[in-house]
């Protein structure tokens, strides 16, 4: 195998690790909106929720970035694995695709006019985007994992009820999990007053059922496709979803959002692990499944996007460090003013 085949295989991962890790807390965010943006009154809530979109205000749309490359990537890295994966999951990345359109157009326009009717529509595209997301990128990864019914030409042979299979489901409900998790322990380090205490409480119950789900899906996944890489990187990711627990619980939230990142981070690392050296394993007997090796680029395409990698990827990382430490102040209510109209 060569170097960098192997080289952006890790890399492709390193994306989708940074996209979870990223766009995990936002769509936690936007999805906490009924429950963490529910006030004593309609001015109070209206408020509440202003705070909890104002957090990821700045970031969303940068976090965005982190999957539109790592499809980039995977295009001209490995085309074959782009295609085949691209024509299996077409309806579900189809639907990941509105979630985000419907998403985004919330955070868009629901401050275009103050009537309350407007805002609440707006907020139901939020929130419906904010857990279809995750739930379904969850299910398309761990489809890739587990294996799809290939041909022996590398053709998808099976269709969208072969993807909602009990491992695939339960994939989407931990990433569902673990973003609701993360974006609540972003709300306690980036608010103050009662939505930190409130998002502090959620964090620690919504931390427990995300441990419980990691572990089945974490366990099933390694059992059927694992190596002791993959269990490596599954111990360090339950440790830190625990260390962050038990953070939050101290009032240690900066820690606690710390702890979530490196378990998004790991639970992608733990994926690509067991998936190695395929990219795209058959499930049918007699399929032939896609690897690293037969469904790359040429050695000359490598090249050349290494090269591009080296000069671009510290600009990127640069400019979202610096966003973040430039709007890395807490807000709270009093800070919101009152709402206008748009013309």
């Amino acid at each position: 195998m060569d170097t960098l085949q192997l080289l952006w295989f890790g890399l492709i991962g390193l994306l989708w690790a940074g996209y979870l890790v990223l766009e995990g807390f936002d769509f936690g965010v936007g999805a906490l909106l009924p429950s963490l943006g529910a006030g004593r009154d309609a001015e109070d809530t209206e408020k509440r929720r202003r705070v909890m979109l104002t957090t990821i205000g700045p970031h969303w749309d940068g976090n965005e970035v982190w999957l539109l490359t790592a499809g980039g990537a995977t295009f001209a890295a490995f085309p074959e694995w782009y295609a085949t994966m691209f024509s299996a999951f077409y309806l579900p990345l189809l639907l990941v695709l509105v979630a985000l359109i419907v998403r985004n157009m919330g955070f868009e326009y629901r401050g275009k006019r103050d009537d309350a009717t407007w805002r609440k529509r707006w907020d139901i595209a939020i929130i419906g985007g904010s857990v279809a997301a995750p739930l379904l990128v969850g299910v398309a990864l761990t489809n890739v994992v587990r294996g799809v019914p290939l041909d022996g030409d590398s053709e998808y042979a099976g269709n969208l009820l072969t993807l909602l299979n009990p491992l695939s489901l339960l994939g989407g409900l931990t990433v569902l999990a673990l973003s609701l998790t993360h974006g609540a322990f972003f709300l306690a380090l980036k608010t103050s007053g009662s939505i930190r205490e409130d998002a502090r409480r959620m964090g620690t119950v919504l931390g427990l059922v995300t441990a419980g789900l990691a572990v089945v899906t974490l366990l099933w996944l390694g059992v059927s496709t694992g190596s002791v890489w993959s269990w490596a990187t599954t111990v360090v990711a339950a440790v830190a979803l625990l260390a962050a627990i038990y953070a939050n619980t101290r009032g240690r939230e900066g820690w606690a959002f710390v702890g979530t990142a490196v378990t998004a981070a790991t639970t992608v690392a733990t994926y690509f692990l067991a998936l190695y050296p395929d990219v795209m394993p058959t499930s049918l007997a007699g399929g032939r499944s896609l690897t690293i090796e037969n469904a790359s680029s040429s050695p000359l395409t490598l090249k050349i996007m290494t090269g591009a990698a080296l000069v671009f990827t510290p600009i990127v990382l640069l400019y979202t460090a610096y966003t973040y430490y430039t709007f890395r102040k807490r807000i709270g209510t009093h800070h919101i003013p009152a709402p206008v109209s748009v013309r």
